[in-house]
């Protein structure tokens, strides 16, 4: 054997450049550029001389002009911020970042480092004593990484198993954490990659992409929630979504014909469920062409559209990317005279097999492309479509293996399949969010994705694909829900009741529990299997299902205001604990690791539908059960029983939670006098509340109403009302829960306070599985409240 090394690391640096926001360090072959962005977050690319840099379409953020020294001695050199000193070994340019206490916080492995073997390059990092991964977007899997290796490719995957990856949607940003520090990797790299949290070997882990330059950020907590926050400085927040789209939402494979689409709606409304949108999946297209409708099925789409509105219902249309190559198609026909579609390299139309047959594909990374799509759309949007649902953009052929050689635009770059496929859904999730707004500019868009990269939150809602209706499933749903939260997409969920497969009542009861505390909300079901609509299973689920929708839409004060935080600073709706009790063991632990917070306030504990009785962690703190108002001290452990009709909710103490009285949809703004503010006392604690119109753009110019309340020892703060929108909210109930007493002090003048029992759910049909004990355990009794007119200026509230 030849005396050969196949792996190389960058080599030894034979000179160093000062740039006005970092450095540039070359050896023989390779170059280091080390960019300070901010004092917390360093962008480290390691290329071959013959490689650019490349473009990204994640990021969305400049170095800042932030101040930096450089120090240099025999064996490395030391570029320190205000935060970091990042050590550069001379020797392979292997690297070392610690903090100012000296915490060595993310280290390479000493003799590897970054390196390539052939034009696979790869970053090989030690493991720190007692470090946890988590992250990396949707993955199955536990919530800590360790010991696991992940594919980032984008893959059309019909029922995977609970453990199957890869998936359709690729984020390579982990965080890793260990001596009570955090810290986050972004690799911005498009091509396939692997990231090996140490299976197979017990020295290191390591993250690699199949070809390009290793380029990747380096993020400084020092928590989780700082982590998250400056990653989505880099890659942009969600923008606030209409607010209808945070209602139910019912789809199936598929409803059909127009009169089985009103008869479901009517359902919805003749039952008293709430619901704000209908999906329609394939079968609406004339044989599965894009932008066309099936004129037997549906002779009248707008006629439908208008009528469902009129019941407070928004229609959402499935599109696929595939285009049908056939010349009397005239979108396929159009999309050739404007050069939009992906080839070969011989200038040969590349075809690919899906629904419609063999078919075309847009050119979803060039300018170009995106614009002629964002024009077919202008019919749908003048139809009366309000959303779209954009699906097989991994994208999906028949076969699995689109040639690597097809060539895209990628901004005028040029790029080869295997560097675009990644891309490929998120861009076309940006053309569908660009087509809604350009054919209705004063309407905020909404667009369901099932593909996308880093960044993604920017255009598109996520939804976790083709799952199988299991309890595992279920509970690996909210994992995967989880996980992208700890990613940037903090608008994200999962087929209610399962895709595959057939639910049973239980199950689904259970389901739609934790969905009513999802960000995404949606009822799906696959073709050839029974019903799954919330009726479907019985009266005693239908009443389970309407009592937990109702409660989602009793709760939309409180989540519209999660929502807009998630579009300022990009938390999460649904939060892993792990985002906040970073550093507490249990978090990680099977029993607990799916577990989440709902906001800020809402502890969640999704149940099995096979067991009665169910082990519950709460982290440190005081805890409210939501029904009963029993408290319990954190940092423990509880076996407790829930039966069916039952979620596990608790609410922790220091929360103010804002409810409006139910309401069928939220179509259209609906006026409500009075909202409850529900403050839970026993610690300090902070709520900003926040209302716009719900629709339009007006509250970037001012056309917004928000107020910071706070809970300060023994007294609430509701501080002034900001911006110049009108809430609609005349009046508020303020419930004290752990209030012993009757009486308080409202801006220094006593008040009595009046008492009553109090139920956050209401049976609203003469089925009541609630009412079936001789004690109801769903009931706050003496819970003391008052009822004051919504000030605009300052209020104190003293106990």
């Amino acid at each position: 054997m030849k005396n050969r090394k196949v792996h190389s690391t960058a080599g030894v640096a034979v000179s160093i450049e000062r740039l006005s926001n970092g450095l540039r360090i070359h050896t023989e072959g390779a170059q280091l550029d080390i960019v300070v962005y901010t004092a917390d977050v360093v962008r480290f690319i390691y290329r071959k001389k013959t490689q650019e840099i490349e473009f990204s379409f994640s990021t969305v953020q400049a170095p800042d002009n932030v101040p930096f020294e450089v120090l240099d001695n025999a064996t490395e050199f030391i570029l320190k911020t205000q935060v970091l000193d990042v050590h550069i070994s001379r020797s392979n340019l292997s690297l070392r970042i610690e903090n100012k206490q000296g915490v060595v916080l993310n280290e390479d492995d000493a003799a590897l480092a970054s390196g390539w073997i052939g034009d696979e390059v790869t970053c090989y990092k030690k493991v720190q004593v007692g470090e946890r991964f988590i992250g990396l977007g949707e993955k199955n899997g536990n919530l800590d990484r360790s010991g696991k290796a992940f594919t980032n490719w984008n893959t059309d995957y019909f029922a995977y198993p609970v453990d199957g990856d890869p998936l359709y949607c690729s984020i390579p940003f982990y965080m890793g954490v260990h001596s009570n520090t955090c810290y986050g990797i972004y690799l911005d790299n498009s091509h396939k990659s692997v990231f090996n949290f140490g299976a197979s070997n017990r020295r290191f882990i390591y993250f690699q992409a199949s070809d390009g330059p290793m380029d990747y950020y380096f993020i400084n907590g020092p928590e989780a929630a700082d982590v998250l926050k400056k990653y989505i400085g880099l890659t942009g927040a969600m923008p606030l979504p209409p607010l209808w789209s945070l209602g139910f939402q019912q789809c199936r494979y598929s409803y059909y014909p127009d009169s089985e689409v009103l008869t479901l709606v009517q359902n919805f409304r003749n039952r008293n469920i709430p619901a704000d949108v209908v999906y329609l999946d394939i079968h609406y297209m004339q044989d599965y062409k894009v932008f066309t409708w099936d004129a037997q099925r549906f002779p009248n789409p707008k006629q439908l559209a208008d009528q469902m509105r009129e019941m407070g219902f928004k229609l959402i249309t499935i599109l696929d990317p595939g285009i049908k190559t056939d010349t009397a198609y005239t979108v396929y026909n159009s999309a050739q005279q404007n050069d939009v579609l992906v080839k070969y390299p011989d200038g040969a139309l590349y075809e690919g097999e899906v629904w419609p047959g063999w078919s075309a594909f847009p050119d979803f990374t060039s300018h170009k492309g995106r614009d002629w799509w964002a024009s077919q759309m202008k019919e749908l949007v003048e139809t009366g479509v309000s959303g779209f649902w954009t699906d097989m953009n991994e994208p999906a052929t028949w076969g699995q293996h689109m040639p690597d050689c097809i060539e895209f635009d990628y901004e005028e770059e040029g790029a080869a399949h295997k560097k675009a496929r990644n891309i490929y859904g998120m861009q076309m999730a940006r053309a569908t969010h660009d087509g809604a707004l350009i054919h209705k500019p004063h309407e905020r868009p909404f667009v369901l994705t099932r593909a996308g990269f880093a960044g993604v939150q920017r255009f598109a809602a996520v939804w976790t694909g083709d799952n199988v209706s299991t309890d595992e499933h279920m509970l690996a749903g909210v994992r995967l829900v989880n996980s992208l939260g700890l990613s940037g997409v903090a608008f994200a969920g999962y087929d209610v009741g399962g895709f595959a497969g057939e639910s049973g009542a239980a199950l689904y009861a259970r389901w739609i529990q934790i969905g009513a505390f999802s960000p995404f909300f949606r009822g799906h079901s696959m073709i050839n299997t029974r019903d799954a609509e919330p009726w479907a299973f019985g009266e005693e689920v239908e009443e389970i299902a309407r009592n937990f929708i109702q409660l989602r839409y009793r709760l939309i004060p409180y989540l519209y205001s999660i929502f807009y935080e998630a579009s300022q600073n990009g938390m999460p709706v649904q939060r892993s604990l792990a985002l906040k009790y970073t550093h507490d063991a249990r978090v990680y632990q099977s029993e607990f690791q799916n577990q989440y917070l709902f906001g800020p306030a809402v502890l969640v504990a999704p149940l099995r539908s096979d067991s009665v009785y169910h082990k519950i962690f709460l982290p440190e703190g005081l805890w409210y059960d939501l029904y009963t108002d029993q408290q319990l001290n954190g940092a423990s452990e509880h076996i407790l029983e829930y039966s069916i009709e039952r979620a596990a909710l608790w609410i922790k103490a220091g929360s103010v939670i804002p409810l409006q009285k139910s309401v069928q949809h939220l179509a259209t703004l609906q006026t409500n006098d009075t909202l409850e503010l529900h403050v839970y006392l026993g610690a300090d604690g902070a709520f900003q509340y926040y209302e716009d119109d719900g629709s339009s753009f007006g509250y970037q110019s001012g056309m917004y109403y928000t107020r910071m309340i706070r809970i300060l020892a023994n007294t609430i703060h509701i501080e002034a009302a900001e911006g110049a929108f009108v809430s609609r909210f005349s009046h508020y109930k303020c419930y004290f829960h752990g209030c012993q007493h009757n009486r308080i002090l409202i801006d220094g003048m006593e008040q009595k306070m009046n008492s009553e029992s109090y139920r956050f759910i209401e049976p609203v049909s003469d089925f009541d599985p609630f009412s079936k004990r001789s004690e109801n355990p769903f009931e706050i009794r003496n819970l003391y409240h008052i009822l004051i007119e919504a000030p605009s200026g300052h209020l104190t509230i003293e106990f």
